[in-house]
């Protein structure tokens, strides 16, 4: 960004009019990996080979070496990916799941498609994570697998969860659609569980040019299944062996994937000390007292695929620091188990209190790679005019 911007945007604070930036800047991402992306796109095209195929083959065992696994199986989202995991491991109608209704729809979607139960479990209102603490009580004879979310790129606590899995004999398929390069206890996200189901969304950490999403495993046999599953069932021409559907993983999406995972870990760290830099800033405004902030600590390494602060007073600063040009997202402005689509499994307002309290309270800023010093606080101080006023 330009120092021409830079001032502009920090004239908000004197009531002028405003160049604002964005919440996330894929531009300036692909600015940078512009000609490698061109060119392997190019190679794609030259080849005509769309569908899976070497490109797709070459992305699973990198992306398997990256998080330390011995199978990682590509497709068309991260949607797809959990349903996926579940098919595989046979859940299915009248059964249950156990998960955290502080999340994207896409993780409870996936149990209610298969006509099974989302079994809610509140979360820890410090990591906005599923409370591990919780997660027996909540398992019943028809408990068929535990979907633990390691949202906004922070892991569940995996040991914790590890060891309830050890006395109960329980799948985990892990929801690591917004963590890929997280770790617990040095273990990458993914690595732990039955499955780990990633996605490659644009606004990802590792983000495609479209829709794409990963499963990953150790099980030799469970990847064959998902390898069919994805694949309408079918392990060669015109036989179907099981039930499946259609989830590919474009060749076009894997090459620009396998490009931008060569600075993953680049991107990884820059949004790692941009969150260093808003905790420094916000301790600089003496704000600690107005907002949380993310909290994370060893054993655990965050990603920061968002950067979520909590307010009780989130809706009117949201609404000022909108005034003044500086963007923010909501994640989530409701908890799943009040929305209209769950309404079937009999859950009511107060079920899950830290779930609904942090629906009102967080809010993301911007955390991107590229995000300037100069941008941040611009944030910060935006935030410490609206506590002063």
């Amino acid at each position: 960004m330009s120092m021409t911007s830079a001032c502009g945007i920090a004239s908000v604070l004197h009531g002028h009019p405003t160049e604002s930036f964005p919440f996330l800047d894929l531009q300036a991402q692909f600015s940078a990996i512009r000609d490698e992306v061109v060119a392997a796109v190019t190679r794609v095209l030259d080849s005509q080979q769309f569908i899976l195929g070497p490109e797709v083959s070459a992305l699973e065992q990198e992306i398997a070496a990256y998080i330390g696994v011995r199978y990682a199986i590509g497709c068309a989202s991260g949607s797809d990916a959990l349903l996926l995991a579940l098919m595989a491991l046979g859940v299915g109608p009248g059964e249950e799941v156990i998960t955290t209704p502080f999340t994207f729809g896409a993780t409870a979607g996936a149990i209610a498609r298969l006509q099974a139960k989302p079994v809610f479990v509140d979360i820890d209102p410090a990591t906005y994570n599923i409370d591990a603490g919780q997660i027996l009580a909540a398992i019943s004879p028809k408990t068929r697998a535990i979907i633990p979310v390691h949202l906004f790129g922070q892991m569940a606590d995996m040991t914790a969860i590890a060891s309830l899995v050890a006395r109960t004999g329980l799948p985990v398929v892990e929801d690591a659609a917004q963590a890929i390069g997280a770790k617990c206890s040095a273990r990458p996200a993914g690595s732990f569980g039955a499955f780990g189901c990633f996605s490659f969304f644009p606004s990802k950490n590792l983000g495609g040019a479209g829709d794409g999403g990963l499963v990953t495993t150790n099980d030799a046999e469970l990847a064959e299944r998902v390898r069919t599953l994805r694949l309408h069932g079918s392990r060669s021409k015109h036989t179907y062996d099981i039930v499946g559907m259609n989830s590919r993983l474009d060749a076009l999406q894997a090459t620009v994937l396998r490009v931008k995972l060569r600075y993953l870990p680049i991107w990884t760290a820059a949004r790692q000390a941009n969150a260093i830099r808003y905790t420094e800033l916000f301790a600089e405004y003496s704000l600690d007292s107005n907002v949380q902030l993310p909290i994370t600590a060893r054993p655990y390494e965050h990603v920061y695929n968002q950067f979520v602060i909590r307010a009780p007073e989130r809706d009117a600063l949201r609404s000022h620091l909108k005034q003044h040009g500086i963007p923010t997202e909501i994640y989530y402005p409701f908890p799943l188990h009040l929305q209209p689509a769950y309404s079937q499994f009999g859950y009511h307002k107060g079920d899950f209190p830290n779930a609904e309290r942090a629906c009102n309270e967080v809010l993301a800023l911007p955390i991107f790679a590229e995000l300037t010093e100069a941008q941040q606080r611009v944030v910060v101080e935006t935030i410490a005019d609206f506590y002063r006023g």
